[in-house]
C-alpha cells in the first residue's frame, strides 16, 4: 500500500443495485471484492449520486419524455433516466454492504439541477469542478484506482477525467458493473483505453499497489 495511491469507490448505492431506481444487473455482487479491495488502500474517497428532484437528467421533468430518451442540452446530448438517487433519499444511500469505515472523503455529485454529472472530477459541462483533483494532488496523491457503478457512464468519465487530469489511472474491471445501453460498455472501455486508462483486474492489485 502506497501513500500515493487511491482508491475511488464510485456509486455504491442503493438506486444502481437490485431494487434500487435505476438498478444495474448484479451490481451488488461486486460489493464483497470492493470492500476487499479497500483493505489494501489507505486512501479512499467514495462518491455519491445526490440529485434534486427537479434535476435535468430526469426524463419525468420532461413533457413527453421517457427513461433512456437521450436529448441536446447546452453541454451536450444527455441521456434522460428514471427519477434515482434523489437527495436523503434510501435511493441515494451508500449500499448498507459496503463495508470502508476508514474511507476519508464522500464527493456528492450532480447536484446542480440543470447539469448532470457522471464524473468524480469535473460536471458533464466540463467546467465544473468537484475539487476532488485538488484534494488529491494536494495529499501527494499521483495514482488512482477506481471500481463501482457503472462502468459505462460514472466509472468511465472519472477515470478519463482522472487520466486528462494527470493522475495514472486504473480501473479494476472486476470491481465494475456496467449498465451496457446499446453497446455502451464496448465503448466506453475503448475510450477509457484511447485515454490512457489502464484496464487491471483483483488478482492485479497487490502487485501494483506495492510495485
Amino acid at each position: 500500500m502506497q501513500k500515493n495511491c487511491a482508491l475511488i469507490v464510485v456509486d455504491v448505492q442503493n438506486g444502481f443495485t437490485p431494487g434500487g431506481n435505476l438498478a444495474v444487473a448484479n451490481a451488488d455482487q461486486i460489493i464483497p471484492a470492493i470492500n476487499q479491495l479497500a483493505q489494501y488502500f489507505e486512501n479512499v474517497v467514495l462518491t455519491q449520486d445526490w440529485h434534486p428532484a427537479n434535476h435535468i437528467s430526469f426524463a419525468a421533468n420532461h413533457e413527453g419524455a421517457k427513461p433512456y430518451d437521450i436529448i441536446k442540452l447546452a453541454y451536450g446530448p444527455q441521456v434522460l433516466w428514471p427519477t434515482h438517487c434523489v437527495q436523503g433519499t434510501h435511493d441515494a444511500a451508500l449500499h448498507p454492504d459496503l463495508s470502508i469505515p476508514h474511507a476519508q472523503l464522500v464527493i456528492r455529485k450532480g447536484m446542480h439541477s440543470n447539469i448532470d454529472s457522471y464524473s468524480a472530477f469535473m460536471e458533464a459541462d466540463h467546467q465544473t469542478s468537484t475539487g476532488l483533483a485538488g484534494y488529491l494532488k494536494e495529499r501527494g496523491i499521483d495514482s488512482v484506482f477506481i471500481v463501482g457503478i457503472a462502468t459505462d457512464f460514472c466509472v468511465a468519465w472519472t477515470a478519463m477525467d482522472a487520466s486528462r487530469l494527470g493522475f495514472r489511472t486504473f480501473v479494476v474491471a472486476d470491481a465494475c458493473k456496467g449498465i451496457d445501453l446499446q453497446g455502451s460498455l464496448q465503448q466506453a472501455w475503448q475510450d477509457m483505453l484511447s485515454n490512457g486508462v489502464k484496464r487491471i483486474y483483483m488478482k492485479d492489485i497487490k502487485a501494483i499497489t506495492e510495485a
